[in-house]
């Protein structure tokens, strides 16, 4: 797996592209001279944890014949404070579904994309506490 960085500024603004050819654009937050025309790095290990996983949950509730009508995933992040590098302490994910949905087979897939399949979980598993919530069309499941 390659990427390839390019600084588009005279700050921090790079764009990167990986082996599909799309650009993702990144910068520094603006109190340290970035301009906010990409996400910072740490929002896009989030980003990296919500695309794993809602890939495996989606090919996993594919097979199993769910119908997936909406699917959004809401991540939030504490870091250590004040030390360099502040790596993420407890990460919180909370799955929002809906369609036509068994609630085992939802939590199954989620289950397996956390504790088997996705990498970027593993990683973070690592440094964070990682826990996660889901709801099927706005009703709320206790995990």
């Amino acid at each position: 797996m390659k990427v390839e960085l390019k600084r588009v500024d005279n700050a921090f603004h790079f764009e990167a592209v990986g082996a599909a050819g799309v650009p993702v654009n990144i910068d520094a937050n603006p109190e340290v001279g970035g301009n906010n025309a990409g996400a910072r790095p740490m929002e896009m290990i989030l980003m990296g944890l919500g695309g794993c996983s809602a890939i495996d949950i989606t090919l996993i509730l594919k097979k199993q014949k769910q119908e997936i009508t909406d699917f959004r995933i809401h991540i939030d992040g504490d870091r250590e404070p004040n030390v360099t590098p502040s790596v993420f302490t407890n990460i919180r994910i909370h799955y929002a579904l809906s369609g036509n949905l068994d609630e085992q087979k939802v939590k199954r897939a989620i289950d397996l994309s956390m504790d088997k399949y996705c990498s970027v979980t593993a990683i973070l598993n690592k440094t964070a506490q990682v826990s996660y919530t889901f709801s099927i069309n706005a009703v709320s499941v206790e995990v």
